[in-house]
C-alpha cells in the first residue's frame, strides 16, 4: 500500500497539469487576457494526458486483478465506475438541460446522446457546441465498458500474452483512421471556413477511433508494468531522465501540432502527444525520479478536483463573466481570470462534498453488503 500511495503524487502533478491545460484552452472561448490566446494553445493536449492517465490507471487496476485472481469482478469494477462516473456527470446534466442560464453557448445536443454516452460520435460543434467538452467523458466510458470485456476475452482464448502487441497495433490504427478521414473529408476543404472546422471536429478530433493513441499509450504502460520485470526496472532506475525526454518529445509535438488542424498535427500530432506525456507517467512512477518523490498539497487536491472541475468549469466560467458584466466589472483581465478559475475550484469542491463524497460512501456500503 505504501507504494501505491506514493505513487499517486507523481501522477497528481500530471492530472493537476491536465486539468489547468484544459483550463486554459477553454478559457480562450471566453473573454481573457491576450496572453491566454498563447499559453493556452496546446491546452487541448491536456484531455490527451487524461487519457493517458485513465488507460494506465484502469488498466493497472484490471492487470492486478487478474495476476491476483485469474479474472476480473465485472459486478465490482462497473459499480466502481458508476458511483465515480455518473452522480456528477448527472448533476451536471442537470443543470445544463434545466438551467439555461448555467449554458455557455445556445444550442445542446439531444439528450439521448449524453445518456449513452455517444455524444462525441458526429458532434456538430460549430452548431450544438453547449457542453462539448463531455466528448472526452464519451469515450472514456465506452472505454471502461469494453477494456474488461476485452482483457477477458482474450484471456478466454489464450492470447493474454499478445495483448501489447495487439496495444501496439491499435496505435497505428488510430493514424492511419485519421490519414483516412482526412483524405476523405478535408484534403479539398477550405481551412478558413466553418464548414472545414465542423469537419475536422467530426471526423478527426471528436470520434473514438480517432482518440485510442492515449488510452492505448496508457494501456501498454500499465501492462509493462505488471509483466515485464525488464521494462519495470528500466523505469525505476531512469525517471529523471525520463521526464526530460518526456518533455522534449512534446515540445517536439507542440512544434508539429503549431497548426492544430494541419494535415500533419491530425495525423501524427495526437500520437506524438501521447507517446510524450506516456514517457511522463512512466517518470511519474519511478522511485528514481523526483517527480515522484515530490509531495505538493495544491496538486493533490486539484487532482482530486479535476473530474468536477472539468464538468462543470465552463458553465461556471459563463456565469461568473455574465455576473460581473452585470456589475460592470472587467471581464477580460487578469483579476477575471483569476476569480473565474477561483470559482471554479469552488464549484469543484461543492462537487465533492456535495455530490461525490455521499455517493462514495453508498458505493462502499454496497460493495460491502455484497460481500456477506
Amino acid at each position: 500500500m505504501k507504494e501505491q500511495s506514493e505513487r499517486l503524487y507523481g501522477l497528481d502533478h500530471l492530472r493537476s497539469l491536465a486539468i489547468i491545460l484544459v483550463l486554459m484552452y477553454h478559457y480562450r472561448a471566453f473573454r481573457h487576457p491576450v496572453w491566454i490566446d498563447s499559453v493556452g494553445r496546446f491546452g487541448w493536449t491536456g484531455v490527451d494526458l487524461f487519457f493517458v492517465l485513465s488507460g494506465f490507471l484502469i488498466s493497472s487496476q484490471l492487470f492486478k486483478e487478474i495476476e491476483n485472481k485469474e479474472t476480473i469482478s465485472l459486478n465490482i469494477f462497473y459499480t466502481k465506475r458508476f458511483f465515480r462516473i455518473i452522480p456528477p456527470y448527472g448533476v451536471t446534466l442537470l443543470l445544463y438541460f434545466t438551467f439555461p442560464f448555467f449554458r455557455e453557448r445556445e444550442a445542446l445536443p439531444p439528450l439521448w446522446k449524453f445518456i449513452s454516452f455517444t455524444q462525441n460520435l458526429g458532434l456538430n460543434v460549430i452548431d450544438q457546441g453547449t457542453f462539448s467538452h463531455a466528448w472526452s467523458l464519451c469515450i472514456e466510458e465506452q472505454f471502461y465498458l469494453l477494456l474488461p470485456l476485452f482483457l477477458l476475452m482474450v484471456k478466454r482464448i489464450k492470447l493474454f500474452q499478445y495483448i501489447a502487441v495487439l496495444i501496439i497495433l491499435l496505435i497505428p490504427f488510430s493514424l492511419v483512421l485519421r490519414f483516412f478521414m482526412w483524405n476523405q473529408f478535408l484534403v479539398s476543404a477550405d481551412s478558413n471556413s466553418s464548414e472545414f472546422w465542423r469537419l475536422w471536429y467530426m471526423n478527426i478530433y471528436y470520434p473514438t477511433y480517432a482518440r485510442l493513441d492515449g488510452l492505448g499509450i496508457g494501456v501498454l504502460i500499465g501492462y509493462l508494468m505488471q509483466y515485464s520485470s525488464v521494462f519495470k526496472r528500466f523505469v525505476r532506475r531512469h525517471g529523471n531522465k525520463l521526464f526530460f525526454l518526456g518533455l522534449v518529445l512534446l515540445g517536439v509535438s507542440f512544434w508539429v501540432c503549431n497548426e492544430q488542424a494541419s494535415k500533419e498535427a491530425s495525423v501524427f500530432g495526437f500520437t506524438l502527444v501521447a507517446v510524450s506525456y506516456g514517457i511522463l507517467v512512466m517518470s511519474a512512477v519511478s522511485e528514481s525520479s523526483f517527480f515522484y518523490r515530490f509531495r505538493c498539497y495544491a496538486t493533490t487536491q486539484l487532482a482530486a478536483l479535476s473530474y468536477a472541475v472539468y464538468l462543470s468549469h465552463k458553465g461556471i466560467i459563463h456565469m461568473v463573466q455574465t455576473g460581473l458584466d452585470y456589475l460592470g466589472v472587467q471581464t477580460s483581465d487578469n483579476i477575471s481570470l483569476m476569480i473565474c478559475f477561483f470559482a471554479c475550484i469552488g464549484g469543484g469542491l461543492l462537487y465533492r462534498y456535495l455530490i461525490e463524497k455521499p455517493f462514495s460512501r453508498l458505493k462502499y456500503r454496497l460493495l460491502n453488503s455484497s460481500h456477506k
